[in-house]
């Protein structure tokens, strides 16, 4: 894994040396290992290296045999020895052993469409001085980030890996992006192309870039094609084609030059990935796991059976459930503001397997393209007691039901009436909204500041959110729920958050669940072989049952979480009036909404807690990203800033 960053220069200017690196240097956690540069008369390239293939000859950037054609790569390419070997018999040579170099000559022979032909994750940048054109290309799915911006003062265009390198431009003032502000608040994370600030992007997944003299346009060369809803065959041929890309999958992604080893849960997905890398391996397969001393939040009994049933060279580690040393680090390395608190864990589980190994695999995705969430099931039942009520009763005494019913947030979904006679009274998308998001509606509006600047007014994050569902309302509602998950939540929340956990400790994350033609046999299925009854991953977990614990195939479900509503009613609570409850906070926040949340929350009559961390996470951004204030643990009993209370 590596970091990149780049920029073209306007007109009559000569790119400089200096910024290039201090853009590079803002990378060097993803990339310690060395340093490379390019520079013309148009373009500047940088490259921070994590060397994981050919660590002898496979610096960047790569050219290809005349210099005309500049590449940097963030990522791995799985079938680069297949795409080589193609090359080579049309006539390419090659001077390194890397997979990088296969990305300058497959440009040479397919231009702009040379994703198409790539198996892996990544976020590249091709450089053709011919042409005078950059093209940026970021993976199928998202697992490798990209930002970019034609709109940073002294440069025509600049990208890179993580919006701190942008920062490191003379001319990057932007300003907040107030829309992102709101759908953070509500969804957890700023939702793709957008960022949390005006005039700068991700590039989507699945897309290109191409910067020209002419201007910029994107193109999307890829997405999961969900097929209309079919009636189910015997599911024995899914199984057996799931089982076979999976062995291939992880197969591609024990290719490595340095130490490599495996996240381990104790749950389905990361155990298949240890029982199938096992099946491959001549040597012990290293697993790592966290385990915490409030036994609520422990898996580490299930990750053991999951290690010894596959004779692993087991490691683990014990903590305290607490965020006080990687509260720093989480701001720091989240350039935007980022709510899912299972980024501390995962921070944890980086630090210590980086002690170990350079490369983990993990297992990402399965849920989300094979139906392991509890809220697809809920979505598939909501919409069936939707279909079968007439719409005047939904709209109606459904909706008034939903207004007064007690709402019982502390409770399991299934056992909330509001919850359930809210989004009964909804179409999917909304309703698939609600069961989302934090804040929302008048919520939302409340924590808003009173002084909102005008492009707030009427924005609702809602509206965008259903407008999504609303593009595929031909699809099976487990397929739209699928879809969506894959263009918001994946590349948003779970990717983002497995990215920067191991990259600030230099760690490389791969994902085999999320090779791109597991998620195409995934799209083409019906919604039966996913979520049978109320099982999710029905057939998945059929096809990985040869490499799995029966124990840990027949255990319910548990997340990666921490002891928030706890800590906001002890440790947090100063962080959080310090932080939050400060008048810096009123360009975002109604600070009388945020401390009743507070109040209310230490009460003990409403669990707040998704809501109090989001608030926080957005105040801890502020602090560091936007003034320069470290947030730290210790010491904010006695705030910095002017609080209100």
């Amino acid at each position: 894994m590596c970091g990149i960053a780049g920029y073209l220069m306007n007109d009559g200017q000569l790119p400089d040396r200096t910024l290039l690196k201090r853009m590079c240097d803002r990378l060097i956690h993803r990339g310690p290992d060395g340093y490379g540069c390019f520079i013309d008369r148009h373009a500047a390239l940088g490259h921070r290296r994590l060397s994981i293939i050919d660590l002898s000859t496979g610096a960047q950037p790569i050219a290809n045999e005349d210099g005309t054609i500049q590449v940097v790569l963030n990522g791995e390419i799985y079938n680069y020895r297949e795409i080589r070997t193609e090359l080579q018999q049309k006539g390419h040579r090659f001077v390194t052993q890397s997979d990088t170099e296969v990305l300058v000559h497959l440009y040479e022979e397919v231009g702009e469409r040379l994703p198409e032909f790539v198996n892996g994750m990544f976020a590249f940048a091709v450089w053709d001085s011919v042409r005078e054109s950059l093209l940026l290309v970021r993976d199928r799915l998202g697992k490798k980030p990209l930002y970019y911006s034609s709109d940073v003062e002294g440069l025509r265009f600049c990208f890179a890996s993580e919006l701190k390198a942008l920062t490191a431009v003379p001319g990057f003032h932007p300003k907040v992006n107030q829309r992102a502000v709101a759908d953070f608040l509500s969804l957890s994370y700023v939702p793709d192309p957008d960022t949390i600030y005006e005039n700068i992007y991700k590039l989507a997944p699945g897309h290109t870039l191409l910067a020209t003299r002419s201007g910029v346009r994107t193109r999307r060369y890829w997405q999961a094609e969900f097929a209309t809803e079919v009636a189910a065959s015997d599911p024995t041929h899914s199984i057996e084609e799931i089982r076979a890309l999976a062995l291939d999958a992880v197969k591609r992604r024990m290719i490595s030059d340095v130490p490599l080893g495996v996240f381990l849960s104790g749950g389905v997905d990361s155990s298949a990935v240890a029982g199938l890398m096992a099946a491959q391996s001549r040597e012990k397969v290293k697993t790592f796991s966290i385990g915490f001393t409030n036994n609520e939040f422990d898996e580490l009994d299930y990750a053991r059976i999951a290690a010894a049933h596959n004779g692993a060279d087991h490691h683990e580690e014990v903590v305290s459930a607490s965020i006080d040393d990687v509260f720093p680090v989480l701001v720091e390395h989240f350039d935007e503001p980022f709510g899912d608190s299972s980024a501390i864990p995962a921070l944890y589980l980086a630090r210590m397997a980086r002690q170990h190994v350079t490369v983990a695999l993990c297992g990402d995705g399965a849920d989300e393209l094979f139906g392991g969430y509890r809220r697809y099931y809920f979505g598939m039942l909501e919409e069936r007691l939707r279909n079968n009520l007439p719409e005047w009763f939904r709209k109606s005494a459904v909706k008034l039901g939903g207004r007064y019913y007690p709402k019982f947030d502390y409770l399991p979904r299934a056992f909330r009436g509001k919850t359930l006679l809210s989004n009964l009274a909804q179409d999917l998308g909304d309703a698939y909204f609600t069961s989302v998001s934090a804040f929302r509606d008048s919520g939302l509006n409340a924590v808003l500041s009173p002084g909102r600047p005008p492009e707030l007014a009427g924005y609702s994050p809602r509206e965008k959110f259903s407008g999504l569902f609303h593009s595929v309302r031909h699809l099976s509602p487990l397929a739209q729920m699928q879809w969506v998950d894959l263009q918001t939540y994946l590349p948003g929340d779970i990717l983002v958050k497995t990215d920067r956990a191991t990259m600030a400790y230099g760690l490389e994350g791969r994902s085999p669940w999320l090779d791109y033609r597991l998620a195409e046999l995934s799209a083409r299925m019906p919604s039966s072989f996913k979520m049978h009854g109320t099982a999710g991953k029905y057939i998945f977990k059929q096809a990985v049952s040869p490499y799995v614990p029966p124990a840990i195939l027949e255990r319910t479900k548990m997340g990666f979480s921490v002891p928030l509503a706890e800590w906001f009613r002890t440790s947090l609570r100063p962080v959080f009036q310090s932080l939050v409850l400060n008048r810096e906070m009123e360009e975002f926040l109604s600070l009388g909404e945020a401390r009743r949340i507070l109040d209310e929350h230490q009460s003990g009559v409403h669990n707040h807690d998704r809501k109090l961390w989001n608030l926080l996470m957005l105040a801890a951004w502020n602090a560091w990203h936007r003034h320069g204030v470290r947030p730290e643990m210790t010491g904010l009993a006695e705030p910095s800033l002017p609080v209100c209370l």
